[in-house]
This record gives structure tokens, C-alpha cells and sequence, in this order.
């Protein structure tokens, strides 16, 4: 297996996330639980400003959902009330858009392409950011990071997991 096909595995993993996010539209301020935690919404919020600061950080351009970086980001408190929020269509689709340019980007480079540093770098302290291919696959584990968060609190809406497996898995 190469990087490249290691990376685009991740970041499919990332993707079914965001698809167990995209029926939880009747739901998204669902908490994964009584001790509090992050709702879908801020999910989704939070891992389109982080794809946005990917795009940054790939091309040296302004991350598209500066403006979300109060309701989303880092240090962000997320917020019961609805009315705080864009609307949750908007949130996964600005998503599913910025993701749809980071793999156009990654179909672009060949191996060695991952290898270069990107066009900007975070300050210290936040690692995995030093070539292209790091940067993208740390972004992707990021996100596979949150769907664990947005499994819990679909469970808790009342919803049925996303995934069951065959009985023919589960033998397995």
C-alpha cells in the first residue's frame, strides 16, 4: 500500500463519519450524554473550520469559515441553543465542499508530492503538519477522532448505530 492509498483510507473512514452526522438534522444539539460533551452540531462545525484551516495550511489561502472559528473552534463552548448556529445543512455541505477539495488536491500529487512541506505551518506545538501527506492524514485521523464523539451522541438521540454488522461478520 502506498501513502497516498493509506491517507485516502483515512480519510474515507472520516467520510462514513460524516455520514452518520447527515441524519442527525432533525437532532444535532443531541449531547452524547448527561456529563455533557460535544453535540453533532459543533461536530460538524468544528471539522469544517479544521478543513478550512487544512485548505490554509495546503495553499497559504484564508480558510474559507474564518468567521466559524468562535462557534467551532478550538476552546469553543458548544451551545444548546439553536439559534447560535447556521444551519445544519449549511455546516455539513460547507463540509462535504471543503473535503471534496482536499481529496481533488490529494488526487493531484503522486507520492512524492506528500513528501513536500506545505504552504504554511501552525505554529509549534501541533504536530504532524510538516509535509503535505502529514498534514492531510492528520486531518483525517482528526475527524475519525470526532466521529467516535458523533456515534455516542446519535445513540443517545435515539437512533439505531450506523453501522450493524452481518451475521456473517460477526461469526467471523
Amino acid at each position: 500500500m502506498t501513502f497516498k492509498a493509506a491517507i485516502r483510507a483515512a480519510l474515507n473512514l472520516g467520510d462514513i463519519f460524516i455520514g452518520s452526522l447527515a441524519d442527525m438534522k432533525d437532532a444535532p444539539l443531541t449531547r452524547p450524554g448527561n456529563f455533557g460533551g460535544n453535540h453533532p452540531m459543533w461536530i460538524a462545525g468544528h471539522l469544517a473550520v479544521v478543513e478550512g484551516r487544512l485548505q490554509k495550511i495546503l495553499h497559504g489561502t484564508p480558510n474559507p469559515v474564518e468567521h466559524w472559528k468562535p462557534l467551532f473552534d478550538w476552546a469553543s463552548v458548544p451551545s444548546d441553543d439553536p439559534s447560535k448556529y447556521p444551519p445544519f445543512d449549511e455546516v455539513l455541505g460547507t463540509l462535504r465542499s471543503l473535503r471534496a477539495k482536499t481529496i481533488a488536491y490529494l488526487d493531484s500529487l503522486d507520492e512524492s508530492g506528500l513528501d513536500r512541506p506545505p504552504a504554511m505551518r501552525p505554529p509549534p506545538g501541533l504536530g504532524g503538519f510538516e509535509t503535505i501527506g502529514g498534514a492531510i492524514l492528520t486531518i483525517a485521523l482528526h475527524q475519525c477522532f470526532h466521529g467516535g464523539e458523533a456515534a455516542v451522541a446519535r445513540r443517545a438521540s435515539g437512533k439505531s448505530p450506523k453501522f450493524v454488522p452481518s451475521a456473517e461478520l460477526r461469526a467471523f
